[in-house]
Parts: structure tokens; C-alpha cells; sequence
């Protein structure tokens, strides 16, 4: 710090409160201490700042099955945005959404040690293990409101759902068939409520559940049993777009022209959505507004002691492509 205080010209505070963020620095000083910074290749000594402030600069994240499209695009977010703050963020993927899981993996991270923790709860299992930690850090969950107390950012899978069955319902359909997720999954079992609901409210009948994974796979082998025993069917709501996926090929085989003879509506418009064959109308879920506002809240618990805002929920909008039209006939 002393040799980038000489380059550049200032004082060992000056350098300090740049690397720290400090408002009070003119523009012109801050940038010719960056200056300096960058031609010594000076990096900031974390572990004597973190014995200096009290904290550690570092976030913890707890993962599960972060391949998926929706962890996968929170995290990015939740780094990036982390990062911008000047914080870096260490992910530990839970063996299982269980509480040893949960509470292993959170112990791992306060070993670091971590300022705040996000955890991914999008599974019934994982909630009661937030459930029952005993932890001195700030914590946010993602997904999946707990009892815990702590923060949570989820995305309100109820409104998406009943916008997918009330777009099927609008354009005629008797009734709408739904390929569920695992419904040990919250964002699956609500999606599947309001799936129910909707049909209900409109006085129309409600099929019966076919529960899959979340993979293309199931998607097939359900849609392919669902159009040989039920010929009669018309309009089917896919719990994702990998499901949907699946079902599309089962259409293809079958000799189901989609939209024509069968409309489709999936959830998350992954990127390869509006490339599908047609292109599907979906659900949009933003997952990039979930991973930015669990960080605002994490940092404000860090910061203040407490979230302002403990609850947000975002938004799931209909995506309208081409996989959907009115029944035959």
C-alpha cells in the first residue's frame, strides 16, 4: 500500500479508502491510485483486511442441483453482483437438501469464513433443514420461504402456473393436462395447485397428475403414455421446458402436430425455448432479479443488522411463441 501511495502521489488513507469504496475521494485521485494499482499488480491482502474490519469480504452460497437452468442462472447473477460490491462468494453444493446436508454444508462455509450466507431451499427437505440451524451469520434463502426468520427471495410460481392454464383455457380448450415436476419440489407442487385451481375456478374437469422429473425423458415416456390412453387430448401444460421437450418428440411420433393438433406451454424459457420446433410459449421465470435481490438483502442484513425488505417475490410472465392455437375443429 505504501509503494502505491507513493506512485500515485497520495497518502496511505487516500489508497485505503479507495480500495474500500469511500465516497469522499475526488474522481481524478481515485482513478490515478487505481492507476498505480494496476501498474504494481497490487492486490489487496484479504486475511490482514479481514483482521482489520471484522469481516471477511466473503460471501457462502448453498447449492443443489446447480446444472439446472434456474441455480445455474441465479448463481452467475449472485457472483456477479457480489463481485461488484467488492465480495467475493464460495458455493458449496449440498450432497443432499436434507438438515445434515444443509447444516454440513453451512459449517463448511463458516469455517472460510463467510460474512452472510445464500441458501438454495427449493425443496421441502431443504426448508426443514434451514429450519433447524443454529447459525451466528446473516442467512437469505432462494426459492423457499422458511420459518427460520431469515430473508427469502422466491418467484411466484402460483401466478405463473394459473397464466399458463388461464392462456389454454382462453383460446378454447376443454381442459388442460399438466405434466408435473417431483412434487417433493415446492416450485413443482405449487405449480401443480394452481394448475388445479385454475381449472377449478373456470368450472372446468380436472385430469389427473402425471408426476416426472425434470428431464426431457420424463417429459417423453408421460407424454407419449398421456396421447396413446388419451387421444382426446388437446392442451398440455409442461411443468418446465425440459419436460416439454420431451413431449414434443412424443407428439412428433405419434403423428400430433404442435399447435394444430396439440398445444404445449412450458416454465423458465431456458435459451433453446424459442428455438424448439415450433417454438415454445412458456413461462418465464427471472432468475437473474432472483440472484441480484438475494444479495441486496444478504448485504443488508451484513450491513444494518436486518433486511428492509424481507420478502420479495418476483414476477413469472407468459413468453408467447408458437406452440399454442385453439383445439381442432
Amino acid at each position: 500500500m505504501a509503494d502505491v501511495a507513493a506512485l500515485a502521489g497520495v497518502s496511505q488513507m487516500t489508497v485505503s479508502r479507495v480500495i474500500n469504496g469511500t465516497a469522499t475521494v475526488r474522481p481524478a485521485t481515485r482513478e490515478r491510485v487505481l492507476a498505480a494499482m494496476r501498474s504494481l499488480d497490487y492486490q489487496p491482502n484479504t486475511a490482514a483486511r479481514a483482521l482489520a474490519t471484522g469481516r471477511s469480504s466473503r460471501l457462502g452460497v448453498v447449492a443443489h442441483h446447480a446444472t439446472l437452468f434456474g441455480p445455474t442462472s441465479t448463481l452467475h447473477e449472485i457472483e456477479r453482483v457480489a463481485r461488484s460490491a467488492g465480495y467475493t462468494v464460495s458455493v458449496i453444493t449440498a450432497d443432499a437438501l436434507d438438515t445434515v446436508g444443509i447444516r454440513t454444508a453451512v459449517d463448511a462455509l463458516r469455517r472460510q469464513p463467510v460474512d452472510g450466507i445464500v441458501i438454495m431451499t427449493p425443496h421441502r427437505d431443504a426448508v426443514a433443514g434451514v429450519e433447524a440451524l443454529d447459525c451466528d451469520v446473516p442467512i437469505v434463502t432462494v426459492h423457499g420461504r422458511t420459518g427460520h426468520g431469515a430473508a427469502a427471495v422466491t418467484i411466484d410460481q402460483r401466478a405463473g402456473a394459473r397464466r399458463a392454464t388461464n392462456l389454454l383455457l382462453s383460446l378454447g380448450h376443454e381442459t388442460i393436462w399438466h405434466i408435473a415436476g417431483p412434487q417433493e419440489w415446492l416450485e413443482a407442487q405449487e405449480r401443480a395447485e394452481a394448475w388445479a385451481t385454475a381449472l377449478r375456478d373456470a368450472d372446468r374437469p380436472v385430469p389427473d397428475l402425471l408426476q416426472g422429473a425434470w428431464d426431457a425423458r420424463s417429459g417423453y415416456e408421460l407424454g407419449r403414455q398421456l396421447l396413446v390412453e388419451h387421444p382426446e387430448v388437446t392442451a398440455v401444460f409442461a411443468a418446465n421446458d425440459r419436460l416439454a421437450l420431451g413431449l414434443y418428440r412424443a407428439a412428433a411420433e405419434l403423428g400430433r402436430r404442435i399447435p394444430e393438433d396439440l398445444s404445449i406451454v412450458g416454465f423458465d424459457d431456458v435459451p433453446e425455448a424459442a428455438y424448439y420446433a415450433p417454438p415454445l410459449t412458456t413461462i418465464r421465470q427471472d432468475f437473474g432479479q432472483v440472484g441480484k435481490l438475494s444479495i441486496a438483502l444478504l448485504l443488508d442484513e451484513v450491513d444494518n443488522g436486518g433486511a428492509t425488505v424481507r420478502y420479495p417475490v418476483v414476477d413469472a410472465d407468459v413468453v408467447l411463441r408458437d406452440s399454442t392455437a385453439p383445439p381442432p375443429g
